[in-house]
């Protein structure tokens, strides 16, 4: 009887009938629980229709009959690995690398298996934050199986995550020697050679990949990444965002598809306008992190009367005084670093959010399905993305915004601009918050900096995957014309510094030219801008926070504004300071202002004591006047959603 319904279940499951299968199989777990065959049928069924978390139950029983079974671990370890990618659930991917790791210690005699279980215990470790450790397992399931395009683009990721750039990128080239399709390998590989400056080749590899933006919506393409690429438009970042979200949290949105939180929102808000708002900040950042030196001050300028601050992070605590400080700020800290994405919306909502604010966005540990699950009944992007998060879409939903709104301000997102936002714009004075009480150390000799006594100093403080070939060849052109100058540049790798010295030879510039200035702590590095006379900005992804420090420490910045949120910030925090004659539109320009800056010393040191006059009534350096107005665009906010959706 047992084996009839089980030959029924099978045949009617390879019949392409899943559901009449399914009740077969149900049928006969319930005379014989231990029926290996309709277990296995079973969790393969579940699978297939998506219900990882049943398929798991039923490998695990399955595990039971067959201890010894590496393929049932390999397939449970699996499992796990798409639950926990799916909640983001840390505790199933420990359990996942302990189903690889016990598979292992059998013994497998197969090849493909041993290279299959190294590949994905590797998988786990990565997902554990063991880098070094993912990287030898990777390494390892290369050995059996050495032409696995994913294995390479995946050992790439971590080399990637250890600062192994020049591996990293020789990992992603292979991959798509193998397999020319993987073209989230092709983003990382563009991403990684514009950090180490390795400029042969992009124009064109970026245009493959705008191209595949275009005609496969299945294409996995890092927003952040893509926001860094030369080219690229507002409405292409939008549907790049779009079509992340999709992939990254539609399953997520189709396995919570009865959101437990709307109906007990709608039931709560009209309660709501009358008393003190309860303000979300939701971030991996809350650390020694750029971010701290934005907004520390200003969330503790909230006004305690009117709203109730607290903070949710799920990054590392690295207990340094940055984030002691931040701690301190909030009026409530909650450390949800080891929740899943539901349990986190559950947490967020039980403590009666009304705006969640995320200060994060597409960044390397985005947890941005948190806000996909709608925890609170307003969800903000601000500040850690600069550009649109996207549409949510699912089979289960229609399309629409991820966040609800975006602050910005009207210099980055003119009227016009709005169609290229999934967002409502919300506009602020101005975008970015800042601290006024950034420590600084006591400032460097010139000599201390490695940079010549007598020299006009450009600087660019900006990351190296921001300098691109057209702003460079303006900047050797400043250098050549100006004989007694240097370019002063962060040291952010070795690969980057080479390569930006070989192409400075290639422009017919003497090495010497560049100045490199190594990592420091943000005391000292703010104190060593001292030494600088003009920042020079790049162009698509300008200056941001390193725009605010230059500022902050009286150093003009000379930027090219262009057409998307993150080539618009630079031009947004000058004009808040008064310097719009430092705010030009095309290279041309911005190469000449240059020039008349370094040629007039005078006018270059009138432009130097304005900035210092104005950067004291600046509301960029304001918190306090500040937050009132980012408190008036909550309220805004507010009263326009509650009394829209009540």
């Amino acid at each position: 009887m047992l084996e009839t319904l089980y030959k029924q279940a099978l045949a009617l499951y390879r019949g392409g009938q899943p559901d009449a299968a399914e009740q077969c199989l149900t049928s006969l777990l319930n005379q014989h629980g231990q029926h290996e065959g309709a277990l296995h049928l079973q969790a393969i069924l579940c699978y297939e229709s998506k219900r990882i978390e049943q398929a798991t139950v039923y490998f695990r029983q399955l595990l039971q009959c067959q201890p010894s079974h590496e393929q049932t671990r390999l397939a449970l370890g699996h499992c796990l690995m798409q639950y926990g990618n799916q909640a983001h659930a840390q505790g199933q991917f420990k359990q996942a690398d302990l189903c690889f790791s016990e598979a292992l210690s059998l013994q497998p005699t197969d090849v493909m298996d041993k290279a299959a279980l190294h590949y994905n215990l590797a998988n786990a470790k990565r997902e554990l934050g063991l880098p070094k450790e993912a990287a030898q397992h990777y390494q390892a399931a290369l050995q059996y199986d050495p032409n696995d395009a994913d294995t390479h683009n995946n050992l790439g990721n971590v080399q990637r995550e250890l600062g192994q750039l020049d591996l990293a990128i020789s990992s992603y080239q292979r991959a798509l020697l193998l397999n020319p399709q993987l073209h989230h390998a092709k983003v990382h590989l563009v991403h990684q050679k514009q950090h180490v400056c390795d400029w042969q080749g992009l124009p064109e590899q970026i245009v493959e990949i705008r191209h595949t933006l275009a005609t496969q919506a299945q294409a996995q393409i890092s927003p952040f990444a893509f926001l860094a690429m030369p080219g690229t438009t507002a409405s292409e970042q939008m549907r790049c965002a779009d079509q992340w979200v999709a992939q990254r949290y539609g399953r997520l949105i189709e396995k919570n598809r009865q959101n437990p939180f709307k109906q007990q929102q709608t039931q709560e808000r009209s309660g709501t306008l009358k008393r003190k708002l309860k303000i979300g900040y939701l971030s991996a950042d809350f650390r020694l992190h750029p971010l701290a030196f934005l907004i520390t001050e200003l969330i503790g300028q909230h006004d305690r009367a009117a709203y109730e601050i607290h903070a949710y992070s799920y990054g590392k605590n690295d207990q340094s005084n940055a984030r002691a400080r931040l701690k301190k700020a909030f009026d409530q800290f909650h450390d949800i670093q080891h929740l899943s994405e539901t349990d986190a919306a559950n947490t967020i909502h039980q403590h009666g959010i009304d705006i969640l604010v995320d200060l994060s966005g597409f960044t390397q540990t985005s947890r941005s399905g948190i806000v996909a699950l709608k925890p609170a009944t307003v969800h903000i992007n601000w500040l850690g993305f600069p550009g649109t998060m996207g549409h949510v879409s699912s089979p289960v939903e229609a399309k629409r915004p991820l966040f609800d709104c975006l602050i910005s301000d009207a210099f980055i997102t003119p009227a016009d601009s709005a169609q290229d936002y999934a967002e409502k714009l919300v506009l602020l004075p101005c975008y970015q918050a800042n601290d006024s009480l950034r420590p600084v150390a006591k400032p460097p000799s010139r000599a201390g900096c490695q940079l010549p006594e007598d020299a006009f100093v450009y600087c660019c403080f900006n990351q190296t995957f921001k300098i691109t070939p057209e702003v460079f060849a303006v900047w050797m052109r400043l250098l050549k014309a100006q004989a007694n100058s240097v370019l002063w540049l962060l040291e952010c790798n070795p690969w980057a510094k080479e390569n930006l010295i070989k192409a400075a030879l290639a422009h017919g510039v003497a090495a010497n030219k560049l100045v490199f200035a190594p990592r420091l702590s943000i005391a000292e590095h703010l104190a060593r801008h001292v030494h600088a006379e003009l920042f020079l900005d790049t162009l698509p992804y300008n200056a941001h926070t390193t725009c605010s420090d230059a500022l902050w420490m009286g150093l003009p910045v000379l930027s090219c504004v262009g057409q998307t949120f993150s080539s618009r910030v630079a031009g947004s925090l000058l004009q808040t300071v008064g310097l719009t004659e430092m705010i030009t539109y095309n290279l041309a320009d911005y190469e000449n202002r240059a020039r008349y800056y370094t040629e007039h010393p005078d006018a270059l040191q009138q432009l130097k004591q304005k900035l210092v006059e104005q950067r004291a009534s600046s509301p960029l350096f304001n918190p306090g006047s500040f937050a009132r107005a980012l408190e008036r665009c909550y309220q805004t906010v507010w009263q326009e959603l509650i009394t829209k959706r009540i």
